[in-house]
């Protein structure tokens, strides 16, 4: 079990830096701006019920990424995010989503479970490629 207790102690202390977590002014406006057109797309083609998941998917991931952003410059790390970013349209897609209103709880809740996941696979695949000292790294 010490795998699952690195990966525990790992995804606490991550969770620990998300809650400090500051995003640089340019990061914000590079997300806008990126996720600007989406709701355009998204109507163009009548999906406007994929705006939402899609923007939240996006904050998730930039977030999981300034997270680990110590680990940027291991090969490996951009794989595994290109992975999960990847695994994220295929649930976008496959997830029967709504139009109506969704309490922003039950939205903060999935994105909090889906940051602790990507952390945690992180964790994982930092400890594979890495050894044991990997996920204790910090930027």
């Amino acid at each position: 079990m010490p795998l699952a207790n690195d990966v525990k102690n790992s995804v606490k202390s991550d969770v620990r830096a998300a809650q400090k977590l500051w995003l640089p002014w340019w990061v914000v406006v590079c997300l806008f701006v990126v996720g600007m057109p989406i709701p355009w797309l998204f109507g163009r083609y009548g999906r406007l019920d994929l705006v939402l998941p899609t923007w939240n998917g996006m904050l998730v991931l930039a977030c999981a990424i300034a997270i680990k952003w110590a680990l940027r410059r291991h090969w490996w790390f951009w794989v595994a995010m290109t992975m999960l970013a990847a695994l994220q349209v295929a649930l976008i897609l496959c997830v029967p989503w709504t139009t109506k209103w969704v309490p922003a709880l039950l939205i903060a809740v999935i994105d909090s479970a889906e940051l602790i996941a990507m952390l945690a696979i992180i964790t994982v695949v930092a400890k594979i490629m890495d050894g044991s000292n990997a996920p204790a790294e910090r930027g």
